[in-house]
């Protein structure tokens, strides 16, 4: 079978020749595209693909069907039509539909490292023209810079996230734990846990990123901003700081911080070990939040169960404990080869506006524009978190985003093996050298 570097290095590949093959049939195809999607009877079809599935996002998912209603609803000749996928199963059908630039009309991606291929592809149109009217001064400072790049603007921002330990405060209590604002207070509860039989952290490793979040917490936390540097070539993978950080994943995994078969569980199978109360702690970003404060399909019992703590501080480390992994979530996109571009971006700009007033509410979600906290009845656990980012002194933004696709893969990879011990802490570091110093 074909490994998952391999198929990467084709999907990259093919991606380049589409992108060669569709500078040959442009005109053909855009002249096509206003009978196909842009009827003389004035009808519009949108097609709109997306992350946020009824079963495991269940507030978004209804917000989307809202916002997409009410459009049809002011817009009666446009009709949008949705395709709903889990994450990761997304990023995929992105690649493969990128690859004959058949992109959806409008669809979301993330920043920085992930879009740049995209962009360079010429499979995103610029946005700057939404961002130049009042819409633009929404947003919060500093979201829609990372999805910039060459001074053009190429997605709407739609979520800011940062990354707190969510934990079991019934679990905690039922061992006299208190949450823990230093590592080895951190390490501590690990060992009374365990030694009670407790799982203390739920994980499923199988996706990567997850693990990644346990890898850049520990890296800033020791090394300040060296992960970054190392990332963007400033700096280098070698840094102590950064094998350090790797050996102490492998202490967790040692220690038996987390769940049995992490490695091969979904994201969504070592959560549903947090939500069904079988680990005390899961680390992971406040897009999860709906499911701790306003899904209504998950009991106020346990939503009234669960707190957070900020990832602890390590003694002699660079960064403080409002130190953040996080950023900008994902952003909405419009295919440059759409056929109904104009009305593609009338969409998107009326989305974010909706988003934005709704998704605080309704959703429990950050959004990346601005909130006006007095005005909306909040959940206590989101106005906390909420605060906590308006005190953040940093945010890193997830290493996959911040890198390009190859090195991001490799980063992934990585990840997995060494959470599984099939790498060592120096090996980790130099295989991600050798894939930065690829460029590709």
């Amino acid at each position: 079978m074909m490994s998952k570097k391999t198929m990467a290095m084709l999907l990259s590949w093919t991606l380049v020749l589409a992108v060669i093959l569709s500078g040959c049939n442009n005109s053909s195809s855009d002249q096509e595209g206003e009978t196909g999607g842009n009827g003389t009877d004035g009808k519009v079809t949108l097609k709109f693909m997306h992350l946020w599935p009824a079963g495991s996002s269940a507030q978004q998912n209804k917000l989307v069907n809202d916002i997409i209603q009410q459009y049809q609803t002011d817009h009666p000749n446009v009709t949008i039509k949705q395709e709903v996928l889990e994450n990761e199963q997304y990023k995929n059908k992105l690649k493969i539909l990128s690859a004959s630039n058949e992109l959806p009309d409008i669809g979301v991606t993330w920043a920085a490292g992930f879009l740049e291929p995209y962009v360079k592809g010429n499979l995103f149109a610029p946005v700057d023209d939404l961002l130049s009217g009042s819409l633009g001064e929404k947003f919060i400072a500093g979201t829609t810079e990372a999805y910039a790049i060459d001074g053009k603007t190429y997605a709407l921002p739609i979520e800011l996230n940062i990354s707190p330990i969510y934990y079991n405060k019934a679990i905690f209590a039922k061992y006299n734990l208190q949450p823990p604002a230093t590592y080895d207070e951190f390490l501590s509860v690990l060992k009374t846990l365990t030694e009670n039989g407790e799982v203390p952290i739920a994980l499923g490793n199988k996706d990567r990123w997850t693990g990644s979040l346990w890898y850049m917490y520990l890296a800033n936390r020791l090394g300040g901003d060296a992960l970054e540097k190392a990332i963007s070539g400033s700096g280098k993978f070698d840094d102590p700081a950064l094998t350090q950080a790797a050996a102490e994943v492998q202490k967790l995994v040692d220690m038996n911080a987390f769940n049995k078969g992490f490695n091969g569980l979904s994201n969504d199978e070592g959560k549903s070990e947090f939500m069904n109360e079988k680990a005390a702690m899961y680390l992971m970003g406040t897009w999860e939040l709906p499911n701790f404060t306003t899904n209504p399909d998950i009991p106020q019992e346990f939503k009234d169960k669960i707190g957070f703590f900020k990832f602890p501080t390590i003694e002699g480390g660079k960064s403080d404990i409002n130190s953040w992994v996080g950023g900008p979530g994902v952003g909405l996109f419009v295919a440059q080869n759409s056929k109904v571009k104009e009305e593609a971006q009338k969409f998107v700009q009326y989305f974010v506006e909706k988003w934005g007033e709704s998704s605080v509410t309704e959703a429990g979600v950050i959004p990346a524009t601005k909130v006006d906290t007095a005005q909306v009845q909040l959940p206590q656990l989101y106005t906390d978190l909420l605060n906590e980012l308006n005190q953040a002194s940093s945010l890193t933004l997830f290493a996959d985003v911040q890198m390009r696709p190859a090195a991001a893969q490799a980063h992934l990879d990585m990840i997995q093996a060494l959470f599984g011990k099939a790498v060592t802490p120096e090996d980790f570091v130099k295989n991600h050298q050798a894939a930065i110093d690829k460029g590709n």
